[in-house]
C-alpha cells in the first residue's frame, strides 16, 4: 500500500517562498532568449538508482509557473539510472522557470526515500522497523517524514504533541527513570503511550516497574542491546537509537529490537541525482 502524501498545506508556503526566492521579479535569461509562448518539452530523469518522492510537489511548482508535469512513475517507486520519471510540457520559459525549484524538492525528498530504502534493505529478513526522528529540516517535517514512508520506513512521533518520550534531560530534571515514568503515567494524557530512554539494564528494569510502554535503548552496543531485549522478553516495546549507520544497522537488528530509529534518514540524506533533460522546442 502506497503512503498517502501530506495535504497541500504541508508545502504550499514552502513552494511559494522557494519560487519567490529563485525568480524574484522574473527570469532574466528566459526573457532575453525565449518568446513567452514558445512551446517546450522535457523529461525528469533519474541519474542513479533511487526511490522516487516529491512528484506532487514538483507538479505544483511547474503548475504555478504555467507548465504541466505528467508522471510516469509514482512516489515510492524505484527508478533506475536513465529512467524517465515524468514528462514536463508547456511554454519553454515556464518549464525553465520551475526547473531548479522542482528539482530541489525532488532531490531532497527522493534522497530521504532512497536512504531509508537502503536501511530497509540492510535489515531485510529481520523483524524490525526502521523509524525516523524529529531531526528534520525546519518547516519540512511533514514532507520529509512522508519521504521516509515512501522509502519503506515508519514515522516516529510527528512532534512533541503526539507521544510521551522521556529523554535523558527529562530524567535528569526529574531525578530518575522510575520517577519520570510514574509522573508521566499520573499526569500525562492517558491516550498517549509512555516511552523512556534508557542506557542500562538497571534503567530498563526501573522503566518496566514504573509502567513504561516502551524503552529507547540509546547508544549501546549490539551485545548490550541484545541483553536488554532478552530480559524485556516482550513485556515492553524496544527501540534502539544512537549512531546507527548502514554498516552497523544489521548487527543492531540481530539483537531482536522492535524498532531502530535513525536520525540520519532526514538530517544527513544526500540529495538524489535527478535532472531535467530537454526534449523539444519550437525553435530550429
Amino acid at each position: 500500500m502506497r503512503p498517502s502524501p501530506p495535504a497541500r498545506t504541508a508545502w504550499d508556503a514552502l513552494v511559494a517562498a522557494a519560487l519567490a526566492e529563485d525568480l524574484g521579479p522574473g527570469d532574466a535569461t528566459a526573457a532575453a532568449l525565449l518568446d513567452p509562448q514558445q512551446p517546450g518539452e522535457a523529461v525528469l530523469e533519474a541519474r542513479q538508482e533511487l526511490a522516487v518522492c516529491g512528484l506532487e510537489v514538483a507538479a505544483d511548482v511547474f503548475a504555478r509557473c504555467g507548465a504541466q508535469l505528467e508522471p510516469r512513475l509514482a512516489d515510492g517507486d524505484a527508478a533506475r539510472p536513465g529512467e524517465v520519471i515524468a514528462d514536463v510540457r508547456g511554454p519553454a520559459a515556464a518549464i525553465l522557470a520551475g526547473e531548479r525549484t522542482a528539482l530541489n524538492f525532488m532531490q531532497r525528498l527522493s534522497g530521504i526515500a532512497t536512504l531509508t530504502r537502503r536501511y530497509r534493505e540492510a535489515v531485510a529478513g529481520a523483524r524490525v522497523e526502521i523509524v525516523d526522528t524529529r531531526k528534520t529540516t525546519p518547516g519540512w517535517r511533514l514532507l520529509e517524514k512522508y519521504a521516509v514512508r515512501c522509502g519503506g520506513g515508519r514515522n516516529h512521533r510527528m512532534g512533541l504533541f503526539d507521544g510521551i518520550l522521556i529523554k535523558d534531560n527529562h530524567i535528569a530534571a526529574v531525578g530518575g527513570v522510575g520517577p519520570a515514568v510514574r509522573q508521566a503515567r499520573e499526569r500525562g494524557s492517558h491516550h498517549l503511550r509512555v516511552r523512556v530512554e534508557i542506557e542500562s539494564l538497571e534503567q530498563a528494569k526501573a522503566a518496566l516497574e514504573a509502567g513504561a510502554d516502551a524503552i529507547l535503548i540509546d547508544n549501546q552496543t549490539p551485545a548490550a542491546t541484545r541483553a536488554i531485549v532478552e530480559w524485556v522478553d516482550g513485556r515492553m516495546r524496544t527501540e534502539a537509537s544512537g549512531g546507527i549507520s548502514l554498516e552497523t544497522v544489521r548487527d543492531v537488528a540481530a539483537s531482536g529490537v522492535d524498532e531502530i530509529s535513525v536520525g540520519a534518514l532526514t538530517h544527513s540524506a544526500p540529495a538524489a541525482d535527478l535532472a531535467l533533460e530537454w526534449r523539444a522546442t519550437s525553435s530550429g
